[in-house]
């Protein structure tokens, strides 16, 4: 029987483990290396190299050197986080027809998931090796704050590298199936998972063999490349304080510093100073060279970086509100991911939580050694867990007004399916168009679109009477699909939502943020909306009474109902809420008086 592998694909680093009998096993690269820098490069010869290899050589050919790839897969070219993303990489990316990100290697481009795919072959490659066979299925993970298109991108990556893949799942959750045996206690973990270049928090309620997440939130862009860039920054500045040279133009010495800024943060995590040492920084035209050596203090470090970390805090508090719960109720705190070795991070989270965090397990291969556990328990081999997961954000449709219609609210249990029935706004409306949305605001515009499907072939039929059934679908891996239905028929359509489309969650955190901060808006907004709908399509009717009835209305009643439609005209035009709400409760007046003067013609 084939062996089931577990892959975390970090954006710094990744790792492979597999369950052999009880005991779990780090799988390493040819060079040793237990866990494996997630670089992929091209050689002069036009050989592709990756981990440590790729590494030694990435100085000396930068251009060709492809590292931090996970910050820019499911990503369009001109998102914030690309353009961050080009002002460090010595690689060279550009923008495909569709917005996407195209990556030069070598005289060509390739996609984000082609160059995830090409390190995750060479994954694969160095498993069987070591194994001496074909591996069974994989399970990879990604952050659990990963969105749609970024989860269909890296399924996309497996499916290059020829990994067959049985589940998707979440890094802080993996993390934590990995301690199962270290869990004697029911109750609620908090699991800060703080990488190289994503940060994630899931709180996980921990019951006998059930493992619930039941609040999760991250940030896919901050994470230990964000404290690399602090030391960048202080050693751009020390270096123009002794020489008239903007060395961030330079990309090559760009790249020598960036190596020195990884070096010297890891350093500081396990002692208090460190000495920075770049000879031959920068070659005078006159002949001179010069050479950079400075001193830099874990305080000085803790300093230009608090910021990122407080960040970290404050995502934890918002998962925290989110199922009110306080930080007393955790009875764990578990650090994964190689930048939670901070001392800072460590002091930070005792602050708060005032319980020391718990890292029995090496960080780095926490994350790997779960997902092999998982790919185990899916195949039927481990039967002692079951693990539910959520969804990060809700998802939902676009209604009547502008209204956003939630179907699946954020921090549902995936996998999850749930059909809601809709219905037409138009007598004789024969097709439904179905615009899929993301966030948090009661209005559909204040919120991300992901995609339309059009429903074509409803019968004719008044407003309101054809019968549509939208169902949304997340899959055990975090991928929605959407279908609708219409049940006189059985005509259905369906999508799924594509790589590079969806949320970021940055996105997501603003979203919530700002569906905070606007939520009074965003209601007196809709409100508004659909006043004005109810008394645009009422005044027609009042006008319509008014025109072919005026004869049979005494003299102030014909003045009272003009004077109504005038008002009204005036009112749809504005947007006074009181004045609106007071319009529509007259209308119900007239409406009253209109049905009794019909009744009485018709008894005539």
């Amino acid at each position: 029987m084939s062996i089931n592998i577990g892959i975390d694909l970090g954006t710094t680093n990744s790792c492979i483990s597999y369950l052999e009998g009880s005991q779990l096993i780090i799988i390493p690269n040819p060079e040793g290396s237990r866990v494996i820098p997630s670089i992929v490069a091209l050689t002069q010869d036009g050989k592709n190299i990756f981990g440590n290899i790729a590494k030694r050589q990435f100085i000396t050919n930068n251009l060709n050197t492809i590292w931090g790839i996970k910050r820019l897969i499911g990503r369009k070219f001109q998102s914030d986080e690309a353009n961050k993303m080009r002002q460090r990489i010595g690689y060279e990316i550009s923008e495909a027809k569709n917005g996407d990100i195209k990556i030069h290697l070598g005289d060509k481009t390739y996609s984000a998931e082609e160059i995830s795919g090409m390190f995750l072959k060479y994954l694969k490659q160095i498993s069987e090796d070591y194994l001496g066979e074909k591996i069974g299925d994989s399970v990879i993970t990604v952050p659990a704050s990963f969105n749609d298109a970024q989860r269909q991108a890296t399924k996309v990556a497996a499916e290059i590298a020829e990994l067959n893949t049985s589940r998707i799942i979440n890094e802080p959750t993996a993390a934590l199936i990995a301690y199962r045996d270290k869990i004697k206690k029911n109750g609620l973990y908090a699991v800060y998972d703080f990488g190289g270049g994503t940060f994630d928090i899931s709180i996980v309620e921990v019951n006998d063999e059930i493992y619930k997440v039941i609040s999760t939130s991250g940030n896919t862009f901050l994470g230990g490349n964000d404290i690399d860039s602090k030391i960048i920054d202080w050693l751009l500045d020390e270096i123009t304080k002794e020489i008239p040279i903007d060395i961030s133009k330079h990309k090559n010495i760009l790249q020598i510093i960036l190596q020195k800024a990884e070096k010297a943060k890891i350093e500081l995590s396990f002692n208090e100073e460190t000495i920075i040492s770049i000879p031959y920084l920068y070659h005078f035209p006159d002949g001179k060279d010069y050479h950079f050596q400075k001193k830099l203090t874990r305080v000085q470090l803790e300093h230009e970086s608090v910021d990122i970390i407080d960040k970290t805090i404050e995502l934890i508090k918002k998962s925290l509100e989110d199922i009110n719960i306080t930080p007393d109720q955790i009875e764990k705190t578990i650090l994964v991911g190689g930048q939670s070795r901070m001392p800072l991070v460590s002091q930070k989270l005792y602050d708060y939580f005032k319980k020391t965090p718990y890292k029995d397990l090496n960080p780095e291969e926490v994350v790997a050694q779960g997902a092999a556990i998982q790919s185990n328990i899916i195949e039927g081999k481990l039967k002692d867990l079951l693990l539910l997961d959520v969804t990060s954000l809700s998802l939902g449709l676009e209604t009547k007004d502008d209204t956003f219609t939630k179907i699946i609210e954020r921090n549902t249990t995936i996998p999850t399916k749930k059909t809601m029935p809709f219905t037409t706004i138009s007598d004789n409306q024969r097709t439904v168009k179905i615009h899929i949305l993301q966030g948090e605001r009661e209005l559909s515009s204040q919120n991300k679109s992901l995609g339309y499907f059009i429903l074509i072939g409803i019968p004719l039929a008044p407003k309101g009477i054809p019968q549509i059934e939208v169902t949304f679908e997340i899959d055990a891996n975090g991928i929605v699909r959407v279908s609708a239905r219409d049940k006189e028929t059985h005509l259905s359509q369906s999508m799924k939502i594509q790589p590079s489309s969806g949320l970021s969650p940055e996105e997501i955190e603003e979203i919530i943020l700002e569906s905070k901060k606007h939520e009074e808006e965003d209601k007196i907004k809709l409100r508004i909306t659909q006043l004005k709908n109810q008394l645009s399509e009422e005044l027609e009717t009042v006008k319509i009474f008014y025109r072919q009835h005026i004869d049979k209305l005494k003299l102030n009643e014909q003045n009272e109902i003009k004077n109504f439609i005038f008002r009204t005209e005036i009112a749809l035009k504005e947007d006074n809420l009181d004045t609106l709400e007071s319009l529509v409760s007259r209308m119900q007046t007239y409406k009253v008086k209109i049905n009794n003067i019909l009744i009485s013609e018709f008894e005539n």
